[in-house]
């Protein structure tokens, strides 16, 4: 069943068009990322489905019911901010119970409720603590807490692990996939990371320029963009330009790879680093093999990254497991051998 529908949204600030007609829908229990950078459209569409923003055009609907045009307090949704949004003057209890007193809940229903959640996000111990003594983590988890405790259809965060060092965004990352798992929550998730996106999705929709790139799983989007500009954003770290002649890419500087698509319309190829094999033993699964100049080594604990470069003048980066290579053995100015395999190219469309 669809949750929520987008049809055909705009957003306007002024002459500035930040939503450009974009159209989604989303299944009850999904988690759904939206996933591009700084300026792209995704936390004003995030608003836009809350009610703190209305639409210049098109149709927002929830449970099979219009709310276009409808307040946020009068949307069975949940908004959990970048900034937490916590009252200071509250303690943990207070902030949770905030929505509940809104909508008011009996005192009796309150209190079993706060601290039921409170469980749930591991601050069954801090009910009487302000914002101003917790970490930024349990600051997050507070936020999370005052969010679920309401049981929305839709619960929304707008990049809400961002403020947190890499440690704690690990952890709150797997906290917020299993509280979602565990109460069947509609999650839509803002974000401009990547790997967030891929650990918690189960539908990413990739955003530039206020319009929608693609839409799939993590696994169709990491593994098979469609555009420059996503396999860029999902880290293909070598893109050459160019077009397709029999089974071969040549690429604008000339250089002659072999492909498995050959599909009309492939505008780019992509290689990930990590698919590129450096001096291989054996050649003959590789159907792309190539001599390049070292440029650059950089040591990266399991991986040393090389940038090379092609006779023709192009460059690749390459990522080779430490493990099998002696980084004592590499040298910048040195030729070494590029393999990879056909099926490892990806075809990019536009």
């Amino acid at each position: 069943m669809e949750e929520l529908i987008l049809n055909q949204v705009v957003k306007k600030f002024g002459d500035n068009v930040v939503v450009k007609n974009i159209s989604l829908s989303i299944k009850k229990g999904e988690l759904v990322s939206l996933l591009g950078p700084s300026g792209c459209g995704k936390s004003t569409t995030l608003r836009l489905i809350s009610g703190f923003l209305e639409p210049d055009g098109g149709k927002i609907t929830m449970n099979d019911s219009e709310v276009t045009h409808t307040p946020p307090n009068k949307r069975d949704t949940a908004l959990v901010f970048q900034n937490y949004a916590l009252f200071p003057h509250m303690t943990v209890a207070e902030n949770v119970a905030y929505g509940l007193k809104m909508r008011k809940v009996p005192k009796s229903e309150i209190k079993s409720r706060v601290s039921e959640v409170l469980k749930m996000v591991h601050l069954d111990h801090f009910e009487d603590r302000y914002p101003g003594q917790l970490s930024g983590g349990q600051q997050q988890r507070v936020a999370l807490a005052r969010a679920i405790i309401v049981n929305p259809r839709v619960l929304l965060l707008d990049e809400p692990l961002s403020n947190l060092d890499a440690k704690l965004r690990d952890e709150m990352r797997n906290e917020i996939l299993s509280l979602q798992k565990r109460l069947d929550l509609t999650c839509i998730f803002v974000t401009h990371d990547q790997e967030e996106a891929l650990v918690l999705s189960d539908k990413i929709v990739v955003m530039d320029e206020g319009n929608i790139r693609q839409i799939g799983t993590p696994s169709e989007i990491f593994d098979s963009p469609k555009s420059y500009f996503t396999a860029h954003f999902v880290g293909v770290r070598n893109i050459f330009d160019g077009k397709v002649e029999d089974d071969y890419f040549i690429t604008d500087k000339g250089l002659k790879v072999k492909l498995i698509s050959t599909e009309k319309g492939i505008k780019h190829i992509g290689i990930r680093p990590n698919m590129v094999v450096l001096n291989p033993t054996d050649t003959t699964e590789y159907s792309n093999q190539f001599n390049v100049r070292i440029n650059q080594v950089i040591y990266k604990g399991t991986i040393i990254e090389l940038n090379t470069t092609f006779k023709n003048g192009e460059n690749m980066v390459v990522e080779a497991p430490s493990e099998k290579h002696d980084i004592n053995s590499l040298h910048v100015g040195d030729e070494v051998t590029l393999c990879w395999r056909a099926d490892k190219v990806i075809p990019l469309f536009e």
